[in-house]
């Protein structure tokens, strides 16, 4: 049964009505709302940014790199051959052989030809190295005999000069003596007979001719007597001397002969003995090079120096960009001291990796690193950082040379034998590690004045600049030390020109400032060091006190000065002073003052209009007897006591 109210209206039909109404009004509420979350939130500053909300956690700093597993104990078998050759026979890769078993052989057939010439080039410098030899011993024995000789003609002369003069000489002064003495006793009897018979002529005794004989006789003995005292004076005063200075010759002339024959016997032994050590030189460089062929034609035949198994140098190697070698089969072609084949030792293992140099500074010696095989997925090692190379890899330097990486050892842990030479890997090496660490994206910091600094975003959508301290960094994300809290949202473009503008705008930088004008100071020092007394001179590299150079046209200078220096000082070159040096040389002092004056004038006028002020009070009022100070112009009186200095004199 129904109702009816007053109006003739029922309950139930106004009830559904309300409830719709109701309906209608919170989805109009609903709309509102989500087109002020959703539509608004699109017209937010904010939300055109790209922004990250700093988190707190856990950090990890390491630094991931690709690798080589390779044999931490391993021996490497080169080629030692010579030049270019090719394998002839190879053993299969992955062999397990023994000691002394053949690996690799060579091919060395022209080396093999090699060595039979080379055999008969070493018989033939042998025959001449014992000719060489028995020549020598010829040498030396006439050269002996010759000196021998020449000693024993010299003796002989020495002897015949002593014995004619202690001997042949006395013995024929003696014997003209002699001979003078008979002759006086000749010529003493045949004149007490000659006078006797005159007796025994007169007194008729004796005929006439027995007179004249008589006379005949004495005149004999007379004559004799005159022949030995001539003989005797021959013999002392010609014979004697003549004798004397041949003898005196033959000597002389035997010590020189002597000083020849031991002249040329040295000589002579001295080219035998050259050539005998040049003889022995060639046999034994000649016998070197057979040595040594010998030597490589052993080297021709690689055997195993220990147990092992035997892995291929070219397979080893990380491939890519960096090693584009042939892999090694029967017929290629090797060159000398390339790596041919691995043979490991022992089952530990290690990773070879490649660190970047920006990546150096936070990786040392010791630091734990985990290794991630792509072999062996799922499974992990445990290793640590064992070797760092102190010099970049020249291989990546050559093919690029921004590229500068270190090469690395990241030495396992355990012996697993399922890790093999050759399989690639990742390395994450374990720099530091952080329960409670605020963190940011790396790219969010950047450097204003030298400190790091990040831009906040507020809800407002005002951004706000502040200083961070920050440590360090896993190449994504940086761990904020200090100027940061948890939830703070942070730029993730910051304007990096606020980084240059703020670098040289030129405002106090505290620390930054301090150091980089200490830098300056040096700087400074050390030109002045280096120009010496030009540096300091006016118009000499410098520039006049309080005159820029703008337009300024220096006397002989053709088109100006060159670029400014700092400062706007001018940059004198050496053609350019020289010719400044020598015209104002040749000019008197008032000269000198009137082209000074010409030339501060015509600096005066190119100049800037704040600089103009400047240079008129810096300027003297006088010349060099009325001004307070000396012109600063080249070629101005220093000293006073001096005189003009032409050029700025020393």
């Amino acid at each position: 049964m129904t109702v009816k109210n007053a109006n003739g209206t029922t309950h139930g039909k106004r009830k559904p009505l309300r409830l719709l109404g109701v309906l209608v009004i919170l989805a109009a509420i609903a709309l509102v709302i989500i087109w002020l979350k959703v539509v608004r939130a699109g017209d937010s500053p904010t939300t055109q940014m790209a922004t990250f909300e700093a988190q707190r956690g856990p950090l990890t700093i390491s630094v991931l790199e690709s690798g080589t597993i390779k044999a931490r104990e391993q021996i490497i078998i080169t080629n030692q051959l010579e030049g270019r050759t090719s394998i002839i026979y190879l053993i299969d890769e992955g062999t397990r052989v023994k000691k002394s078993e053949l690996l690799v052989e060579l091919d060395a057939s022209t080396m093999q030809d090699q060595r039979i010439d080379q055999d008969i080039t070493v018989q033939n410098a042998e025959a001449a190295y014992v000719n060489a030899k028995e020549n020598m011993d010829i040498v030396e024995n006439q050269a002996q005999s010759d000196v021998e000789l020449a000693t024993l003609t010299l003796e002989f002369a020495k002897q015949d000069l002593n014995k004619y003069k202690e001997g042949e000489y006395p013995n024929e002064l003696a014997k003209a003596l002699a001979e003078i003495q008979l002759a006086e006793e000749d010529k003493t009897r045949a004149l007490e007979k000659v006078e006797w018979s005159r007796k025994l002529y007169e007194e008729k005794y004796l005929s006439k001719t027995e007179l004249q004989a008589d006379e005949l006789a004495f005149s004999r003995a007379e004559v004799n007597l005159q022949v030995a005292q001539r003989d005797r004076e021959l013999l002392e005063e010609y014979t004697n001397k003549r004798q004397i200075a041949q003898l005196e010759s033959d000597v002389r002339q035997a010590e020189m002969a002597l000083e020849r024959t031991q002249a040329k016997a040295r000589a002579n032994v001295a080219q035998a003995r050259a050539e005998l050590l040049a003889r022995k030189q060639e046999y034994d460089r000649q016998k070197y090079k057979l040595d040594k062929i010998d030597d490589q034609l052993s080297k021709a035949k690689v055997y195993a120096p220990a147990d092992g198994m035997v892995i291929y140098a070219t397979s080893a190697r990380r491939g890519g960009w960096r090693d584009n070698r042939e892999p090694l089969d029967e017929g290629v072609e090797v060159f000398e001291r390339q790596e041919l084949i691995y043979l490991p030792t022992a089952t530990s293992a290690m990773a070879e990796v490649d660190i970047h140099e920006a990546s150096l500074e936070k990786v040392r010696l010791g630091l734990p690193a985990i290794v991630t095989v792509d072999a062996l997925p799922g499974r992990k090692f445990m290793g640590s950082v064992g070797r760092i190379a102190p010099l970049p890899d020249p291989q990546s330097m050559w093919m690029n040379p921004d590229l500068k990486v270190y090469n690395s050892d990241i030495y396992l842990e355990g012996d697993d034998p399922a890790l093999r030479t050759g399989m690639s890997c990742k390395v994450e090496i374990i720099v530091a590690q952080y329960d409670d660490a605020v963190y940011i994206p790396i790219h969010a910091v950047i450097r204003i004045g030298g400190k790091p600094t990040v831009y906040i975003v507020h809800p407002d959508g005002t951004v706000q600049e502040r200083v961070v301290e920050i440590g360090l960094d896993n190449n994504s994300m940086v761990r904020v030390i200090s100027g940061l809290d948890r939830g703070e949202v942070v730029w993730l473009a910051p304007p990096l020109k606020e980084a240059t503008l703020k670098e040289g705008s030129g405002q106090d930088r505290s620390d930054a400032d301090g150091e980089a004008d200490d830098w300056q100071q040096r700087i400074n020092e050390r030109l002045e060091s280096v120009n010496g007394s030009d540096a300091g001179r006016p118009g000499f590299g410098q520039g006049m006190e309080g005159m820029p150079a703008q337009g300024f046209q220096p006397p002989g200078a053709e088109g100006g000065f060159p670029p400014q220096g700092q400062g706007g000082q001018p940059q004198l070159s050496d053609d350019q002073r020289e010719r400044m040096r020598e015209r104002l040389q040749n000019m008197t002092p008032e000269q000198r003052q009137q082209e000074m004056e010409r030339m501060r004038q015509q600096m005066t006028e190119n100049a800037a209009p704040q600089q103009q002020g400047q240079m008129r009070q810096r300027s003297p009022e006088g010349g060099p007897d009325g001004s307070a100070r000396p012109a600063g112009g080249p070629g101005g009186d220093r000293s006073g006591a001096r005189g003009p200095q032409p050029g700025g004199g020393q």
